[in-house]
């Protein structure tokens, strides 16, 4: 009687597996935040290249910022090709922050004993570092926005001259803000390594050499990054950009 009960048990499991949400299982949680993760990667990557037109002279960075305005239209009114990638970006922001948090309270739950001593040592610091690195990277955007998008924070805040409000930004005698943006960056690119690398593994490189690939792309695609986005604010802090 007890086997027989223990059959139908697991035969009910089996059917509440299969019958679950894609968005409530596991797979599907971590599908959802590799895709808004990679939707993030991939603005990262474009507005680094951006940026980095600066140094091309005022003339093409402004012109780049302008052009960016302009994107669509007249099908799209002025800025709508802006506030459209805004709200893009917000939802896969939105997306990624809720399955990370809720992977996360998952494998809590299915963890009610701990690891070893080692193990839980190198998952608490992984933990740590994405968790922390978050909050740090959200308090950095907001930063961000409120100095070079909507320039409550630039000392200049002239929509129309952007290379203008780069320049004022970083300037020598404003170092802290320029480590803030280091601080940030570097925020970024530790979130971005580790992010990588736990993807690739979420998708069968489980091999000790295929481990090793996932880790080295991981690292230099975060490192090279981050010094596209900290080679601006470093060259106006000495004088390269003017």
């Amino acid at each position: 009687m007890q086997e027989t009960a223990d059959r139908r048990s697991h035969s009910v499991n089996e059917v509440a597996v299969t019958t679950q949400s894609p968005i409530r299982s596991t797979v599907g949680r971590k599908a959802l935040m590799a895709i808004s993760g990679a939707v993030l990667v991939l603005f990262l990557v474009a507005h680094m290249l951006g940026n980095l037109k600066i140094f091309m002279g005022a003339a093409s960075f402004d012109s780049y910022a302008h052009w960016l305005r302009e994107i669509g239209t007249p099908v799209l009114p002025g800025t709508g090709y802006l506030w459209l990638q805004r709200g893009v970006l917000l939802a896969a922001l939105v997306v990624h922050v809720w399955a990370a948090a809720s992977l996360a309270l998952t494998a809590r739950r299915a963890r009610p004993v701990r690891y070893a001593h080692r193990l839980r040592r190198h998952s608490s610091y992984a933990a740590r570092t994405m968790r922390w690195g978050g909050v740090i990277i959200g308090l950095f955007v907001l930063y961000h926005i409120l100095d070079l998008t909507t320039g409550q924070l630039n000392p200049v805040g002239d929509p129309d001259s952007p290379y203008a409000n780069v320049v004022a930004d970083f300037a020598p005698h404003r170092w802290y803000v320029t480590l803030v943006y280091v601080l940030g960056v570097v925020a970024v690119g530790f979130h971005l390594r580790h992010g990588l690398f736990s993807a690739a593994r979420s998708l069968g490189q489980q091999t000790v050499r295929g481990e090793r690939r996932a880790r080295t792309f991981a690292l230099w695609f975060a490192v090279v990054l981050s010094a596209g986005y900290l080679v601006v604010p470093l060259a106006v802090l000495v004088g390269l950009v003017r």
